[in-house]
């Protein structure tokens, strides 16, 4: 059973790619449905998923496929895509069988949107392959909670594993915590003795700091996702 707000975000995905080949965007969703934000047709998407009427794609963009529709949308006529064989790895994908697992602290959840309380406690371990710590040092790990960070392939529920360190290059994506009280996971821009912290999701504007406002807290270098 669908609620009417699933059902519709279904109904407009099946008829944009019965028309255009491929799904539409998640503003274009949004605005279909007349929602304030993103986050609420991620959720749709997850209900969607979850009931084995669509799949998302890894690796891709707009990487959504029907797998079925409801009867009374169906008609009798809808034939899922077959897909031949399996979708290439990324590049940089480890295979677990030959990875040397690591336990590492999940810090919490850290804000992809706007900054949330800073981090302090961990609340659980998770296991990560030894090769995505290469680099040495310390690290930790991050639960994420919303989208600002989409557009850079990182979503709400996916756990960061950030490398600590207190300096980080123009272009990172970083833990910065703001004014000793807030931390956030965001685009590290330098501009003089000024710090922008950069969303990598067009609904989110850039936010300027003072040098001084903003200390590194640690980089991005992996990402853990479960489907």
């Amino acid at each position: 059973m669908l609620t009417r707000k699933q059902m519709d975000l279904l109904e407009f995905i099946h008829n944009r790619m019965q028309k255009e080949g491929i799904p539409p965007s998640f503003d274009e969703m949004k605005e279909a449905l007349n929602l304030r934000s993103k986050s609420g047709i991620h959720r749709l998407i997850t209900a969607l998923e979850e009931r084995g009427f669509i799949r998302r794609l890894p690796h891709r963009a707009r990487a959504l496929e029907i797998i079925r529709l409801p009867e009374n949308l169906d008609n009798g006529g809808f034939k899922p895509r077959v897909i031949e064989g399996s979708a290439p790895a990324p590049r940089t994908a480890m295979p677990i069988s030959s990875s040397h697992a690591l336990e590492l602290p999940v810090m919490g959840r850290i804000a992809a949107g706007t900054p949330i309380e800073a981090i302090q406690v961990a609340s659980h371990n998770v296991s990560v392959p030894g090769e995505m710590l290469a680099q040495g040092g310390k690290h930790y790990a991050l639960e994420v909670k919303g989208d600002s960070m989409i557009d850079a392939g990182i979503n709400d529920g996916d756990i960061v594993v950030i490398h600590e360190q207190t300096d980080a290059d123009n272009g990172d994506i970083v833990v910065a915590l703001v004014e000793d009280q807030e931390a956030t996971l965001k685009r590290l821009r330098k501009r003089g003795s000024a710090i922008a912290l950069e969303a990598a999701n067009p609904a989110y504007e850039t936010r300027v700091y003072r040098d001084d406002q903003v200390k590194v807290q640690g980089r991005l270098v992996g990402l853990i996702r479960t489907y």
